[in-house]
């Protein structure tokens, strides 16, 4: 069975969803060279007429993508950063995000903004290392952080055929995992639907994007000592309640580990909705990066500022304590 990298998955789904609807095209810069690795080789299969490099004016294009959707296309836009989704978020939340919206429905805008490198990038610094999918989630634009190639792939080919403005964000610290993968396998995901990487009796772990492999690692290294439910809700708008409350109802303790601010970030809202809908047999506990937190350039420091396996590990404790 061949092996499947992220990144090749994501560059595997745009190759195929370009062969099968001719409205599929994709922008962004660099991309004809595919300085990524996500538009290799789509440039000379589809031509500049559906591979559009773009000038180094991030908020023209991104406005030029809702016309063009609207238009009958499907645009891909691939950002180089996550930092230009802060430059571009008016065209994103206040405008394509809005139109179907008001217009009752008589316009769609179906638009993917992916990030293929979100988060820390060693070296990369606090600019260049944002982590904003709880932005999104918060105004209701639909928000996916696949954990897996076969994931990266499944909601990347949903999010291309979805009517509505979606964001992608594929980590950095997913890009290089690998999974062995049967090609004839890789379907869509759909969106809003969680999935259980492993499962367990004690304590509900739910992990957001390349954080599902730190956490099924402390749970095999905790394995004698607890057992831990690996939840992935793929995306965090929409979230996959129904699919939290099954797996805390199973073990009755939730731990969330999120690779984003902790004020207003995806874990608190996790937590608040648990502790007001589900029965917990102890307070949970979230592992995020800190209030504020800007990712420095010093490799010591970036690593103190994200969510460790350390911190995962003393929060399971904790819970599993009370």
């Amino acid at each position: 069975m061949p092996r499947l990298s992220y990144l090749k998955a994501l560059n595997r789904c745009l190759g195929d969803e370009m062969a099968r609807d001719e409205n599929v095209v994709v922008m962004g810069e660099d991309i004809g060279v595919g300085v990524a690795g996500v538009t290799t080789g789509m440039l000379d299969r589809y031509g500049a007429r559906r591979v559009i490099d773009m000038p180094l004016s991030e908020q023209a294009f991104t406005s030029f993508a809702t016309g063009a959707a609207m238009a009958g296309l499907r645009p891909v836009i691939e950002f180089q950063i996550p930092s230009l989704l802060f430059l571009t978020f008016e065209q994103i939340a206040n405008q394509a995000h809005k139109f179907a919206l008001m217009t009752g429905g008589q316009t769609s805008v179906p638009v993917t903004y992916l990030v293929p490198g979100s988060g820390s990038r060693t070296g990369w610094a606090g600019q260049h290392s944002d982590h904003p999918y709880g932005l999104f989630a918060h105004v209701g634009v639909k928000t996916l952080v696949p954990a897996t190639p076969s994931d990266a792939y499944g909601l990347f080919a949903s999010a291309i055929r979805d009517d509505d403005p979606v964001v992608i964000f594929a980590p950095a610290g997913a890009l290089g995992v690998r999974a062995d993968v049967d090609y004839a396998d890789l379907q869509p995901v759909p969106i809003g639907v969680g999935t259980v990487h492993r499962p367990g009796t004690d304590v509900t772990v739910v992990a957001i994007g390349h954080l599902v492999q730190t956490a099924l690692a402390v749970a095999e290294e905790l394995a004698s000592e607890v057992s831990i439910e690996v939840f992935d809700p793929r995306s965090v708008y929409p979230f996959d309640w129904e699919g939290l409350a099954a797996s805390v109802a199973r073990t009755g303790r939730l731990v969330v580990v999120d690779d984003s601010n902790r004020s207003c970030g995806i874990g608190a809202e996790i937590l608040a909705t648990a502790a007001e809908e589900m029965r917990l047999a102890a307070p949970p506990k979230r592992v995020t990066r800190p209030d504020g937190a800007v990712l420095p350039f010093a490799l010591e420091l970036d690593q103190a500022v994200q969510p460790s396996k350390d911190q995962l590990v003393t929060a399971i404790r904790a819970v599993m304590k009370s």
